[in-house]
């Protein structure tokens, strides 16, 4: 936060928005070291390359970038955790994460490119094992874009690199989906709850801000 004095009036300013990568350097090298530092430095560059590209390339650069430098590891493994939310900073550092990890990395560095929080969701879903006609299924986060409110959503994965479209992936079967606009539930176009009730998420913001990355 920074203060301003104007006259005899103190302005609060917000943090600037997007992602500090002076900080963020900053703290990957003395948290995790020099190779985390050059993976966030790589990922700087990449956004650097990517902002001046469509939509779809920049979907494509951001998911590509992750799902070929990032390693997918269970939170037991690498949090010693069941369930752990980690930052992007903390996947960069560690060099892997699990589908939450994968889904929220990249809707932050489509957000820092400039996409609008209303055509992306952190999106839950029941991901079937063993094709499209097996009643197993298994928790499972992906992103969604929507291109317009009412449009076929595109699905960036960390299992799979190519984007397709939603009814290209019938193995996935959509539970509720989550932004800062706030909840959907199933494929819902509008809003039905707020994100006040998904502790994770407010948690992992926190960390986020904390870290140097600020929306």
């Amino acid at each position: 936060m920074l203060v301003v004095l104007l006259g005899t009036t103190l302005l609060y300013l917000p943090a600037r928005a997007g992602w500090d990568f002076d900080k963020l350097l900053r703290l990957a090298q003395q948290r995790y070291g020099a190779t985390a530092a050059r993976l966030l430095a790589d990922t700087q560059q990449m956004l650097a390359g990517a902002r001046n590209q469509s939509e779809q390339d920049k979907l494509r650069w951001v998911n590509d970038f992750f799902n070929r430098r990032l390693q997918f590891q269970d939170d037991s493994a690498l949090w010693k955790e069941a369930d752990y939310w980690a930052t992007p900073l903390e996947m960069i550092g560690k060099g892997a994460g699990d589908c939450e990890d994968f889904t929220i990395i990249k809707y932050f560095a489509l957000k820092e490119l400039g996409i609008s929080a209303e055509k992306l969701r952190l999106s839950y879903v029941k991901a079937r094992i063993g094709g499209s006609g097996s009643s197993v299924t298994q928790a499972h986060m992906v992103l969604t874009y929507y291109p317009s409110p009412d449009a076929e959503p595109l699905v960036l994965d960390n299992l799979i690199n190519e984007i397709r479209p939603a009814s290209r992936r019938p193995d996935l079967v959509p539970v509720f989906s989550f932004s800062s606009e706030g909840i959907f539930a199933g494929a819902g176009t509008q809003p039905s709850a707020s994100v006040d009730r998904l502790s994770r998420w407010k948690d992992v913001l926190l960390r986020m801000q904390s870290d140097g990355i600020v929306f």
